[in-house]
């Protein structure tokens, strides 16, 4: 059965970005995202060891977790994250490893900035597009992105606040990809227990709950 990424991202709202220093450390942030309840979670593979990082998280992950690679350029890269287990991968543009995915069955975000590049990569086969950096033109870019592509599933990434969130959402984009905000430095080694405190905040403003 296909992954419906698309739908998954919908659902859940948040997809946690994990880019850090150390293989441990990156793998106890995966853990500690999940326990909280981050139900889609991306290793970056600019992270040590982040083949071996997405392995153990998903290894460690509940039933209908979603374990994805990041920064996923070539088709190579596509090769190892398939071995590694990883469920989609997502690309900071639109570049080879999108064809290579689809053909292998992974769904993809696919990063692009522009319509064009969004475009492309939808025609590319990409299940959802990333984009990235948000911040560059806020929400209101996003929104009038969606003018002419309004059935566009876009996840805004790069720099996107808990502040940011609600805006983005309202926007029109089907979910936020949180890296720093969200992580900090627990995947180098920081405060997981702060971690925890971050993520069950995102999750409320995902779902308009107040923070327990």
């Amino acid at each position: 059965m296909t992954l419906d990424l698309t739908g998954e991202l919908a659902a859940a709202r948040v997809l946690g970005i994990i880019r850090g220093t150390d293989t441990a450390a990156a793998i106890a942030t995966g853990v500690a995202l999940l326990q909280e309840g981050v139900r889609i979670v991306e290793v970056a593979l600019t992270t040590p060891g982040a083949l071996r990082a997405i392995e153990a998280i998903r290894a460690a992950a509940p039933v209908g977790a979603l374990i994805g690679a990041g920064t996923v350029l070539t088709a190579a890269d596509v090769a190892d994250v398939a071995a590694a287990g990883a469920h989609f991968v997502v690309t900071p543009a639109v570049v080879e490893s999108i064809p290579e995915a689809v053909r292998r069955g992974l769904p993809v975000a696919a990063g692009a900035l522009t319509p064009t590049e969004a475009y492309t990569a939808v025609r590319m086969g990409a299940s959802a597009v990333k984009l990235f950096p948000a911040s560059l033109g806020g929400p209101a870019y996003l929104r009038a992105l969606r003018d002419p592509f309004p059935e566009l599933p876009l996840v805004a990434v790069g720099g996107v606040g808990l502040a940011e969130m609600p805006a983005y959402l309202a926007a029109g984009a089907i979910a936020v990809g949180v890296g720093g905000p969200l992580v900090g430095d627990a995947a180098s080694g920081g405060d997981l227990d702060a971690l925890r405190v971050r993520a069950r905040a995102y999750l409320a403003a995902a779902t308009d709950r107040p923070v327990s």
